[in-house]
């Protein structure tokens, strides 16, 4: 069983998008899955499922639909590497090749899990607001993150995606997911192709976090 520290396993969660099609031993997903039921969520009533997908022909089928909105994604954000400078446009488009990987190669993945809500369980508190409401995530992305980081520590690749979610329908059909339930993410999990996890590239403490009011310097 791995035991990874947990400020180690955050600093070095990649998304890992190149995976290899070698099968997860079935004590190794057991722990990853139940890592994900310990995460917090609203009045415990954990609004959420998630299926475990390792039929060939429905990833194949998952893979296409994933294609169908990665490829005008990928094509919309290669244009904007002209603005880079060529250290930085050559790190994301790294990112853009690895992202052709993971939509060619999706049916490989050993496991594809769907994550599913239900929306009639969430504390939405942020209904009425003038805005995109968010709070109902809050009691379905923090089993998404446990499930990461568990994969992290066990030495599988994984990244979270949603693309999928613009394909609900079909993906409830292919499924079998009842009508009440909506889709949130789907993860693809396997043993990485090459380097992996690894450290990331993130914006420091001060440009995130403000001190007793917007804008105020953390210290």
């Amino acid at each position: 069983m791995a035991d990874m520290k947990l400020y180690d396993a955050m600093r070095t969660l990649r998304a890992v998008r190149r995976l290899r099609p070698d099968p997860i031993p079935e004590d190794v997903l057991k722990r990853i899955f139940e890592a994900a039921t310990w995460a917090p969520n609203g009045g415990n009533r954990q609004p959420w499922r998630m299926i475990a997908v390792r039929d060939t022909a429905v990833k194949k089928r998952m893979g296409e639909l994933y294609t169908a909105h990665w490829a005008p994604y990928a094509a919309n954000y290669a244009r904007g590497l002209a603005k880079m400078s060529e250290d930085e446009a050559a790190k994301h488009r790294r990112t853009i090749a690895a992202g052709d990987y993971l939509a060619a190669h999706m049916y490989e993945a050993p496991v594809l899990v769907v994550v599913c809500f239900n929306p009639a369980w969430l504390a939405v508190t942020d209904a009425q607001q003038d805005r995109v409401s968010v709070v109902g995530g809050g009691s379905v992305y923090p089993a998404v993150e446990n499930l990461l980081l568990a994969a992290r520590s066990e030495g599988l690749g994984c990244v979270l995606t949603t693309l999928l979610c613009a394909e609900e329908p079909e993906i409830k059909q292919l499924l079998g997911i009842p009508a009440e339930w909506g889709t949130a993410a789907m993860i693809p999990l396997g043993y990485p192709l090459g380097q992996g996890h690894g450290p990331i590239s993130r914006k420091p403490v001060g440009e995130l976090f403000f001190n007793g009011r917007w804008g105020a310097p953390y210290p």
